[in-house]
């Protein structure tokens, strides 16, 4: 049995330029790091008789005789992908909701990927992983996300994440001092809206960008640059609020599915109270909403988001681990 420990991210800016449609035509780049909320994923090998050859526990449970008959997308094509011919269970946990914009079905691919290999015996590293888990999504099962999850999910820590023309991608980790990572740590605030929502279903409008998305597009990766400089101490810390704010503003001109009358209510209302900037994660349309706020204005944003639950979270440094062997 083998259990694979897979954390969620965080996407602060150049989102969007993941996309295939947008690198190849330039290069994309973002910047995110991992938290410590987790997927798990226990994969199993069934040994004496068995009613049925796979098993897969997830919001469902799967009893399946055939992997063509596997109802849950990327098991039934990681299992096709690693040639599985003997029975076998699969069973998955988190901490997190799926379709809250922290990644959720990446990290699912990337703990995945990671569980099967090692069940293989194989010895894949971070890149590889990553690299065959967004080979999973969108060569194979042909979503229109990004490959910026798989990378964050898989690597852990937080870094600078770039998407060539040729495919390749590059992670250069950012080291920031570490208190100044406290503090950053302190002032981000996150909060869950109980909007679930579909990222392909968002993103597919993206997947032949117009100029004036481009343009949009080309504004955001700017920014990485800019916020790693806030991170390395050129810039005061509370640039880190108003980049993402920033942010928020031009991703909400891509397109009008990114956001909602509710979602700007809630942001509003964080502004209203005293929190310097933020955005809503992933794809958009729901899901969470990170803010960054001056500790003197915490309580009153936290507040005014009453109806909002909030979640603590720290930074994580490993990435997606096998947490268990046997």
């Amino acid at each position: 049995m083998i259990i694979t420990k897979t954390p969620f991210r965080l996407s602060f800016v150049g989102g969007g330029t993941d996309l295939r449609s947008y690198y190849k035509r330039d290069f994309g780049s973002v910047l995110s790091c991992s938290i410590d909320k987790y997927l798990y994923i226990m994969v199993r090998k069934q040994i004496g008789f068995v009613e049925f050859k796979y098993r897969i526990n997830w919001s469902k449970v799967e009893f399946c005789n055939h992997i063509e008959k596997i109802k849950h997308p990327i098991v039934r094509e990681a299992l096709k992908l690693f040639k599985f011919d003997f029975p076998i269970e699969i069973s998955t946990f988190s901490d997190i909701p799926a379709n809250a914009g922290l990644g959720s079905s990446s990290a699912f691919a990337v703990g995945l990927v990671s569980a099967l290999s090692s069940l293989q015996g194989k010895k894949l590293n971070k890149h590889e992983i990553a690299s065959l888990a967004a080979h999973l999504e969108i060569n194979i099962l042909k979503r229109p996300v990004g490959k910026q999850d798989h990378f964050a999910s898989s690597y852990g820590d937080m870094n600078i994440i770039k998407f060539y023309k040729n495919e390749t991608v590059k992670v250069q980790p950012i080291k920031p001092k570490k208190e100044l990572l406290k503090d950053l740590e302190d002032k981000l605030l996150l909060f869950y809206t109980s909007q679930q929502r579909d990222a392909a279903k968002i993103l597919k409008n993206q997947n032949s960008p117009s100029h004036k998305q481009i343009v949009i597009l080309d504004k955001m990766k700017s920014q990485v640059l800019s916020l790693k400089e806030v991170l390395n101490g050129k810039r005061n810390i509370k640039d880190f609020g108003i980049i993402l704010k920033d942010s928020w503003i031009l991703k909400k001109k891509i397109s009008k599915s990114i956001s909602s009358k509710k979602i700007n209510d809630y942001f509003n209302l964080a502004m209203k109270a005293g929190a310097v900037g933020g955005k809503i994660l992933g794809a958009g349309g729901g899901g969470f909403l990170l803010l960054y706020v001056d500790k003197i204005n915490q309580k009153k944003v936290i507040n005014a988001l009453s109806k909002l639950h909030r979640v603590n979270f720290k930074f994580e440094k490993k990435g997606t681990i096998l947490s268990y062997q046997e």
